[in-house]
């Protein structure tokens, strides 16, 4: 039996360090799936869309801490408009039965019986804010009912209206007694009371002088229900597990979740958010009844495991491990091979509305070392180090470490410094997913966790493809003109209208005109209605010119020539493949050779970043960047970042 892991645990403001394991077992075998268009009807959601997809990202309770990671800091990156739902990680379930709130920090043993009694009411409502690292800029009063995270983000709430909050309940470390309260009709009603009544209307315990009847209301917008996992020993050691009632319980008590935010709801005139994360391994996914479409009509959605697929528990073997598609070079046993496309068909293949599930992707990376070659599925010594923890390390950390490399068949990137060599999700790999969303019907994305990509970088990679053009599954946002015969049919989640060519110029244009039929990467440029646009990263049937998250920047009129210095935009999506066989670290001390003759365009600088668009000389020859590079040397890789466009 294979087991993998979850980056997911808890902290304290006593403890102030992460526990951050988990349980996955390897997905079974199946054919990989082509990602076929699949329409769907818009589906109501509580939450509000953008561009009729959801993006939802955990903020961590223990982020405060070490990691300094404050809910102001995500409002000041800029990337709060990327994202519609925040999930809070986590509450704890009390030997009770029921949700509470305490001071009081996880355990070291390495079992479930670690997480009994836990919780962080100083970071959840106690912690005071100053003016500059407040969401409002106005610093906490000290005698204000709450504070903390929670009136952090009531106050990015304020500046949002678009965006929802939801409490997580469980994860990794806190799903010890899952199974008790699930158990029986009146432990259930029992429980849910208790959640409903903290975190929706508000009645926090009073904790150092925060909380109050109502001190809480209006920070959540409803619960995610994180049951690591029912009916399996795949969880913590320790657990509460009842085999032959788990799953069943399951649907039970997810229904009773929505009887009661529905009948409270009813009250005030709202509808609350009810979800879940949903496992990967088919085990987990059959003992838990997570793909029981019962338990999907008390869920709005679920969204499903799809990192943490391998990892440096096996240290000797580095690997993929958020790959959206199976490897055919992965030497493991067909039976521990597994993919984010198998997860996904655990649950369509069940008959789950593909808009009720979301796809999980990590802002983290995995890492071995002891690597000799850049080549995945490698042999390793180890699991490399990491801020908290050996083998994990934030995505801001790595993602600009040693060489990259990535694999379009596979949907999976890689980092390799010579002796490190580290499995992350990246821009890339995130357009390749928000592809495989459109063309699968998926209702969006979701994020594990929001500090490991301080910037936004990949919240913006993937919102650059689903945050514009064809309007998504869900009810509610939308930029596309329905009436635009040259955008995406409606009712088709990722199919570009092939009867329509694109419009000609009306003058006479230095660019080609634009085809909405063509495929376009970072660099292509085209014209459109008069105007030179180039394009910024992976792109089909999206107009130039259109608003929203465009990936077309308009350079130009018909009558003038795009400009050679517009750095343009970071390629997240080129499929371009990185020879896995070579580090292609360029010599950081050479800064590259200036052309023999004259040149329009500068010379490279391998000390320089570029971005898509950029234009270049090198060795007497002019190259575009066709994505973010620095160090690639022109002409050095068949598949390399710089395209050919002259000689000097």
């Amino acid at each position: 039996m294979q087991l993998t892991l979850r980056r997911r645990g808890v902290a304290t403001a006593l403890a102030a360090t992460t526990a951050l394991t988990g349980s996955l077992l390897a997905v079974a075998p199946s054919a990989q799936s082509a990602t076929i268009a699949t329409a769907v009807s818009p589906s109501d959601t509580p939450d509000t869309p953008i561009n009729g997809f959801r993006n939802v990202a955990y903020f961590a309770q223990w982020g405060v801490y070490g990691r300094n990671y404050q809910v102001g800091d995500f409002e000041r990156s800029g990337a709060a408009d990327k994202v519609n739902v925040i999930n809070y990680a986590f509450a704890n379930i009390g030997q009770d039965g029921q949700c509470f709130e305490a001071i009081k920090a996880v355990g070291t043993g390495g079992t479930a019986d670690d997480g009994v009694g836990a919780g962080d009411a100083y970071a959840d409502y106690g912690k005071s804010y100053d003016a500059a690292t407040s969401v409002s800029g106005t610093a906490d009063a000290w005698d204000q009912p709450l504070a903390g995270s929670f009136n952090q983000l009531k106050e990015l709430k304020a500046k949002h209206p678009g965006l929802k909050v939801v409490m997580s309940i469980g994860g990794w470390s806190y799903s010890k007694f899952w199974s008790q309260v699930a158990a029986t009709d009146a432990s259930r009603k029992k429980f849910v009371s208790s959640c409903v009544n903290m975190f929706i209307k508000g009645d926090l315990p009073v904790i150092d002088g925060r909380g109050g009847s109502g001190a809480g209301a209006g920070v959540f917008d409803g619960f995610d229900l994180d049951w690591e996992w029912p009916g399996t020993n795949n969880g913590l050691t320790g657990n509460i597990v009842d085999p032959a009632n788990d799953g069943k319980n399951f649907v039970l008590l997810a229904k009773e979740f929505r009887t009661q935010l529905d009948a409270y709801g009813a009250a005030n005139g709202k509808r609350y958010i009810l979800s879940a994360f949903a496992p990967a391994n088919p085990e987990d996914i059959t003992a838990g009844h997570w793909n029981d479409p019962a338990l999907f009509q008390s869920l709005d959605y679920a969204n499903v495991q799809g990192y943490d697929l391998w990892g440096a528990w096996n240290p000797s073997l580095d690997g993929h491990q958020i790959n959206l598609y199976d490897d055919p070079a992965d030497p493991r046993d067909s039976d521990k091979q597994f993919s984010v496309d198998k997860a996904i068909k655990q649950y369509t293949d069940a008959g789950i509305k593909p808009a009720q599930l979301g796809l999980g992707m990590a802002m983290y990376g995995r890492g071995w070392t002891g690597v000799t070659s850049s080549t995945p599925w490698s042999s390793a010594t180890g699991a490399a180090n990491g801020t908290y923890e050996k083998g994990i390390e934030d995505y801001d950390k790595i993602k600009n470490l040693g060489t990259g490399g990535f694999d379009a068949n596979v949907g999976a990137a890689w980092r390799y410094d010579g002796t490190n060599w580290w499995s992350l999700d990246t821009p890339q790999t995130v357009a390749l997913k928000a592809d495989y969303i459109r063309s699968k019907g998926l209702g969006g994305g979701m994020w594990w966790e929001l500090d490991g990509d301080r910037s936004g970088e990949l919240l913006t990679a993937l919102m650059a493809k689903l945050g514009t053009g064809a309007t998504g599954p869900l009810a509610g946002g939308g930029t596309t003109d329905p009436t635009d015969p040259g955008t995406t049919d409606p009712t088709d989640p990722g199919t570009t209208d092939p009867t329509d060519p694109g419009t000609t110029d009306p003058g006479d244009c230095s660019a080609t005109a634009w085809d909405a039929t063509k495929v376009y990467t970072g660099g292509d440029t085209v014209s459109y209605d008069g105007k030179i646009y180039t394009a910024q990263w992976w792109t089909q049937g999206d107009k130039p010119g259109a608003s929203g998250s465009s990936p077309w920047k308009a350079t130009g009129t018909c009558s003038g020539t795009t400009d050679p210095t517009d750095p343009g935009t970071t390629d997240p999506t080129d499929p371009g493949t990185t020879d896995p066989t070579d580090p292609g670290t360029t010599d950081p001390t050479d800064p590259g050779t200036t052309d023999p003759g004259d040149c329009s365009a500068t010379a490279w600088d391998a000390t320089k970043v570029y971005t898509g668009g950029d234009t270049v000389s090198y060795d007497g020859k002019i190259y575009t960047a066709q994505w973010w590079t620095q160090g690639d040397k022109p002409g050095a890789e068949q598949w390399g970042p710089w395209a050919l466009k002259g000689t000097c």
